[in-house]
């Protein structure tokens, strides 16, 4: 053993071990304060990143849940508006129930009724161009799919919910149809030859409403007698060759004509009964790449009123029932669309159709809607009741899609993103998070390591002093 006085080699080791020891005891001591395992990067490197990833994720799952709320805040807006319009519908439909009731109305009573209807109309008018949400309205057509029709003389209007077959629309494109089947009205042609033109007397029922036919009558007066009544029958009346030619009056396999002869007036033989029904539409349309076959009658529409199994809607004129192949227009991409994932693929649409009183009840009555009903008269008030039948179930069924869309897409996939944060929280939470115990037991023996160094130091400092004995 050398005896040294320039280096101090033990007390050089000592004060290495007390340096080490002190720098662990604050990386503790940081780590107790911030209560986390990985207060920096020089921690845990590859815990870090993994941590960070957790951490991105988790803030990403925070705003698409406010997303979803959003979302659900959306669709409960634009369902209560709907909600009020079926309720002034049905008022409306009361209303038209009771000017049915003509025999006992006075004229000013049913000019009450009507405006009444004209002030209801009104409130379905404001609600449909009122409703909003941040700013933009929902029920005016302008929040959800919206199509621009370029031939309005052959299609009197399309209405597309967003998804053709099963596959949502996301860019514009066009739309042709395709007609393939021609609708055509519920016709009957009475069997009789009458040469002279004159009847004899007798009892017929056409859909339902009896006719008496006076001994001598004409087939003009007779024609004039069916088509007096042709609000209650849906059937009109001409003269043919020597007889009598109904036809419906709305055209599809819903419509049609049944003629019931007691007495043999209008046909070769007594008790003769006879039915025939209309033809359906049918056509396939082409949306934005997608084809789709649409079919008239359905839902008790009549022949040229077609939908498809989404409930996408198009109504033929007709002029354009023909079977061709006609262009249609462009269909407008979703406006409606929500981010309720913390992927960039994970996002929903909601289309909200234009609810305006012009473009409810289409396609029951000719020409009309719920905004031109005239409930003044009793044929007015028999078509004023199927037009607004037809509208509280458009209302009705958008309110369903709503609904499904809250339920089925919204609250499902809210309940999916809570339980998916939770289980990220707990996978961050064990790699970043401190083990409180676990390091004041490792900050406990830094500091007696510490104290151990720093007696050891002062001693290694105290032994070169021996060498200057030597020097005495």
């Amino acid at each position: 053993m050398s005896f040294r006085i320039n280096n101090n080699i033990s007390a050089q080791r000592a004060y290495n071990s007390v340096s080490s020891t002190n720098y662990e005891i604050g990386k503790s001591m940081n780590r107790l304060s911030k209560g986390l395992r990985i207060a920096d990067a020089s921690d845990d490197p590859a815990g870090l990143i993994s941590s960070e990833l957790f951490r991105s994720q988790i803030s990403s799952m925070d705003q698409a849940i406010r997303n979803n709320q959003e979302a659900n805040n959306y669709a409960k807006t634009a369902e209560n508006g709907l909600g009020e319009m079926n309720k002034l519908l049905s008022d409306a439909r009361g209303l038209a129930i009771a000017a049915g009731n003509s025999a006992t109305l006075t004229a000013t009573q049913l000019a009450a009724n009507q405006d009444q209807l004209t002030s209801i109309i009104g409130s379905i008018n404001r609600i449909a161009s009122s409703v909003t949400y941040s700013g933009r309205k929902l029920l005016d057509g302008s929040a959800g799919v919206t199509t621009q029709v370029s031939n309005s003389a052959k299609i009197s209007g399309f209405s597309f919910g967003g998804t053709a077959n099963t596959t949502t629309v996301t860019q514009t494109g066009l739309i042709t149809v395709q007609q393939t089947t021609a609708a055509t009205a519920a016709l009957y042609t009475t069997t009789a030859t009458l040469s002279t033109g004159v009847l004899t007397a007798g009892n017929v029922s056409l859909n339902g409403v009896s006719f008496s036919l006076a001994s001598g009558a004409t087939l003009a007066s007779v024609a004039a007698q069916f088509n007096a009544a042709s609000g209650q029958t849906g059937v009109t009346a001409a003269i043919g060759t020597n007889n009598i030619i109904f036809t419906q009056t709305q055209t599809g396999g819903n419509r049609s004509v049944n003629f019931v002869d007691q007495n043999g007036t209008l046909s070769s033989a007594a008790n003769t009964a006879a039915t025939t029904v209309g033809v359906n539409a049918a056509a396939t349309v082409t949306v934005a790449g997608q084809s789709v076959l649409f079919t008239g009658g359905q839902q008790g529409m009549d022949g040229l009123t077609l939908m498809d199994s989404n409930g996408n809607k198009m109504n033929i004129t007709s002029g354009g029932n023909a079977v061709n192949t006609q262009l249609l227009g462009q269909v407008i991409a979703a406006e409606s669309q929500f981010q309720i994932g913390f992927q960039a693929t994970t996002t929903t649409n909601l289309s909200l159709r234009n609810m305006s009183a012009g473009q409810l009840g289409s396609g029951v009555v000719t020409g009309l809607t719920v905004n031109n009903l005239d409930i003044t008269t009793a044929s007015g008030a028999t078509n004023a009741l199927a037009v607004l039948d037809k509208a509280i179930d458009e209302v009705s069924q958008q309110r369903g899609r709503i609904g499904n869309f809250q339920r089925n897409v919204i609250e499902t996939n809210n309940r999916s993103l809570a339980s998916m944060r939770e289980n990220l929280a707990n996978s961050e939470s064990s790699i970043r998070d401190l083990d409180v115990a676990q390091e004041m037991t490792s900050y406990t023996k830094f500091q007696v390591m510490q104290q151990a160094g720093m007696s050891i130091l002062g001693q290694a400092n105290q032994a070169g002093q021996a060498v200057l004995s030597l020097l005495r």
